[in-house]
């Protein structure tokens, strides 16, 4: 998967978010904003007067369009932004599952989104599923970066660029321990406990284990898109792969093994048994009942705000 992106048909982002990690409540102006039948010009965020409609200076209105994006909550096209389905089921006021983001279902499901594929956000991307170490530092991130976006010879971006990326990937997901003021504000994923910092050091460290505030209907979902996306022709997929492969519920969500397999093994009630665990003379897979396609994700995203986890 490193290949892939190494390879300039594999398209990568390092920039967009001006600089600002996804805050809270953005993602529902955002929505809020292009809501309508015929959503907004694609220029609307670019506007000089973002601070009267969104209430942020321009570079913010940029980074909330870049990261209602990069959630799947706003599609694009040539000349509009328009709000998607999941968008609307979770953000419509009246009817969204949760529209002012007080369950941790939506928490889990914009980090998915962000993370799964490296087209939106390809720092993010890289470090949960293609960085091997659980410890790093900010330059480890750097350079690895650097080398892919040298490798490639298709794209323009310095090392400031670069550390600037690292920068929000860091703050999206690690608590910070002395800010002050308006930048204080914890952005959005850190709620998650997925990233933590050595103060003295600046040594950075994922945070693996149960997650539970994590809905296994949830951790369903991520499994099936991850099986679309990798594995489309298969019956099975073998413990390992859904641990360690990019993409799988095991790097998303930096899920142990214990605890991927305790998922694993209840499978089958989160997905009405449209899969399946099995453990058949030491060979741990989960095996597919039907077809990936007969497995409806709003069913999953919806059975995920009926319950809630103790965090």
């Amino acid at each position: 998967m490193l290949n892939d992106l190494y390879d300039p048909a594999t398209a990568i982002r390092v920039s967009g978010h001006e600089t600002f990690s996804l805050r809270l409540l953005w993602l529902k102006k955002a929505f809020d904003h292009a809501s309508g039948p015929d959503g907004v010009d694609r220029r609307t965020f670019q506007e000089q007067n973002a601070i009267a409609t969104f209430g942020v200076g321009k570079n913010m209105a940029l980074s909330m369009r870049h990261w209602a994006l990069a959630t799947k909550i706003l599609d694009v096209s040539p000349t509009h932004l328009r709000a998607t389905d999941l968008g609307r089921l979770i953000f419509a006021d009246g009817t969204g599952l949760d529209p002012y983001l007080e369950h941790p279902s939506t928490l889990w499901l914009m980090h998915s989104n962000l993370v799964s594929e490296p087209r939106v956000a390809t720092t993010f991307y890289y470090a949960f599923n293609l960085l091997n170490q659980l410890a790093f530092t900010r330059d480890d991130l750097v350079r690895a970066m650097a080398a892919i976006v040298d490798a490639r010879g298709t794209e323009r971006a310095t090392a400031e660029t670069l550390k600037r990326d690292v920068e929000v990937f860091v703050r999206s997901y690690a608590p910070r321990h002395s800010d002050t003021g308006e930048d204080a504000v914890e952005p959005l994923l850190v709620e998650l406990g997925l990233l933590r910092e050595q103060r003295s050091t600046g040594q950075l460290e994922f945070v693996r284990g149960q997650k539970p505030s994590l809905e296994d209907s949830i951790f369903a979902l991520v499994l099936k898109q991850f099986w679309e996306r990798q594995h489309s022709l298969s019956p099975t997929l073998s413990v390992e792969q859904v641990q360690y492969d990019p993409g799988s519920p095991g790097r998303v969500f930096k899920l142990d093994e214990d605890s991927l397999v305790a998922r694993l093994m209840s499978i089958g009630d989160a997905t009405a048994g449209k899969m399946m665990w099995t453990d058949t003379a030491g060979l741990r897979q989960v095996a597919l009942n039907g077809r990936l396609d007969d497995i409806d994700e709003f069913d999953l995203i919806k059975a995920g705000y009926r319950g809630r986890r103790a965090a």
